[in-house]
């Protein structure tokens, strides 16, 4: 007997409570039957458990029916389905995509988990969990961030393990180049006297610039993390960011956002703290899929494979370090 959808919505209407009366269901919907692991097209009543157990195990008053009113019915474990948390709140076992930091910042995304040398590590940003530089490894990390009401030592999730050194341009040159500039005027007001038209000119060299904002640290119990991301799920692989790459991150401020990668090859001058500017290159850029407190976040690609870690942006455009990058220089894997 065909059933269509309208008449399966006033079945399931009248037989939801007496099914959520039966050990272990939890939920009720209505949905395409799963057969041999593959989704059919009969539309069925389906039921969701804690637990899916053979039929010997479950008492007559346990069993789900095979039908419902002539409509065949479905069985799927979901386990206990609960209300989650904000991500500023505090999670454990933590999983990608919640508020995280170092003591001594305000806050920003717990990225995904990695591995190094066989042990667990929480990969996010240096200005998340090192502090732009300014943090000592075995420095404590809070989940949540400081921000977010996280402190030490009730919040303490890790320790700083590892961080890429960001090489900032200076702004005004230093007290070095001060006295060059100095030496330089001297010199050349005495060649200017004695008729050389020979000059001397102080010069700034240009800062080293940088490939990725990345930082580790290491869980104090890996039962304390998750390998889930948030709203996405479980990294599949790796893979490298390309143009026109449908992508997708999960972040402490706007949650599970979408984009594409628009640019390749991005050369690009971020501001950070107190006016310090960072030259980074070999970016990938996206649009306005990130805000302020998602630095940190780990991007995937809609099949799930980690292709970067955001860290930077404006109103309109979201900056991303390649995974590649990132797992070259702290030596990761997944």
């Amino acid at each position: 007997m065909t059933v269509d959808l309208a008449s399966a919505k006033k079945i399931i209407k009248a037989a939801r409570r007496r099914l959520l009366a039966r050990d272990n269901v939890v939920a009720t919907g209505i949905g395409f039957k799963i057969t041999n692991e593959k989704k059919t097209s009969e539309l069925s009543i389906i039921c969701s458990v804690t637990e899916k157990l053979p039929e010997s195990q479950l008492s007559k008053k346990a069993l789900v029916p095979k039908t419902v009113d002539h409509i065949p019915t479905d069985v799927i474990e979901t386990g206990s389905i609960r209300a989650f948390p904000a991500r500023t709140d505090r999670w454990r076992p933590a999983p990608g995509g919640v508020s995280i930091g170092h003591h001594a910042i305000t806050a920003g995304t717990l990225g995904c988990l990695v591995k190094k040398d066989n042990r667990i590590y929480i990969l996010s940003n240096n200005h998340v969990l090192a502090n732009s530089n300014n943090a000592a490894t075995g420095d404590p990390i809070l989940q949540p961030g400081p921000y977010d009401g996280g402190k030490w030592p009730d919040d303490h999730i890790a320790d700083l393990s590892e961080f890429v050194p960001i090489v900032f341009t200076e702004s005004d040159p230093p007290g070095d180049c001060v006295l060059a500039r100095w030496i330089a005027a001297v010199w050349n007001g005495i060649a200017k006297g004695v008729g050389s038209r020979s000059r001397l000119r102080a010069i700034t060299l240009q800062a080293e610039e940088n490939l990725v904002d990345a930082a580790i640290a290491r869980p104090l119990h890996d039962d304390d993390v998750s390998l889930e991301i948030l709203e996405i799920g479980t990294i599949q692989a790796l893979s490298q960011g390309e143009l026109g790459m449908a992508i997708q991150k999960s972040g402490r401020t706007t949650g599970l956002t979408t984009g594409e990668i628009l640019q390749v090859d991005v050369t690009v001058d971020v501001e950070y703290d107190a006016g310090q500017i960072a030259r980074f290159t070999d970016q990938l850029l996206a649009g306005a899929m990130s805000q302020g407190g998602d630095s940190g976040s780990a991007v995937l690609t809609d099949d799930k494979k980690l292709v970067g870690l955001l860290f930077a942006g404006s109103a309109t455009t979201t900056i991303i370090s390649r995974i590649e990058n990132v797992f070259t220089a702290l030596g990761l894997s997944l």
